[in-house]
């Protein structure tokens, strides 16, 4: 297993995996409200059996090469996670997404873990292009795309029911060719 330093305030990404189903949890029990306002993970994992069938599912995933799952640890307390949704080597696609709980807001954790997944994505796996769907009024979930140097594409109109209703999905994306390039004033 690898553990990834995020920053000097001792946060850590590193693999999410079955064994930590109780972790993940309670991590999930402490995020329910926040996450799920924006976020249907939360509605997912409702109890131990859940939690297991949805990191089994992302290792499942990973051993067949289409999404990886990892988590965000600050001081030794999981509080959120980025992923590979989607992981399609053939076609060089990949779908990137994130969530994280009160606790880890505000210290620039989600950007920086998934800056290294997608760094992983393009200079490793030579991926050539990361999605990143959203809904339209998840302003913080907007602002780590642009952060992460992505452009916006265009809005796809009432894509996604969460709780009941329709939402408008923005996507971005950013291609390995632009990742990692000044950025043009």
């Amino acid at each position: 297993m690898f553990t990834l330093p995020l920053g000097p305030e001792g946060a850590e990404l590193r693999p999410l995996e079955i064994w930590q189903a109780d972790e993940f949890l309670a991590h999930m029990d402490r995020a329910r409200e926040t996450v799920g306002e924006r976020n249907g993970l939360p509605d997912v994992v409702r109890d131990l059996t859940q939690s297991r069938a949805f990191l089994r599912t992302y290792a499942e995933r990973q051993a067949a090469d289409s999404g990886r799952l990892y988590g965000i640890w600050l001081d030794g307390t999981l509080v959120g996670g980025v992923l590979f949704r989607t992981f399609d080597p053939v076609h060089g696609v990949a779908e990137a997404g994130c969530w994280l709980e009160p606790a880890g807001v505000g210290r620039g954790l989600v950007t920086r873990a998934c800056r290294a997944i997608i760094d992983w994505a393009f200079t490793v796996r030579g991926m050539r292009r990361v999605e990143w769907h959203v809904a339209t009024d998840n302003a913080p979930s907007i602002a780590v795309a642009r952060r992460l140097g992505m452009t916006r594409e265009g809005v796809q109109r009432s894509a996604y029911v969460h709780r009941g209703r329709r939402l408008d999905m923005e996507l971005w994306s950013v291609l390995s060719e632009e990742w990692n390039q000044p950025a043009s004033s």
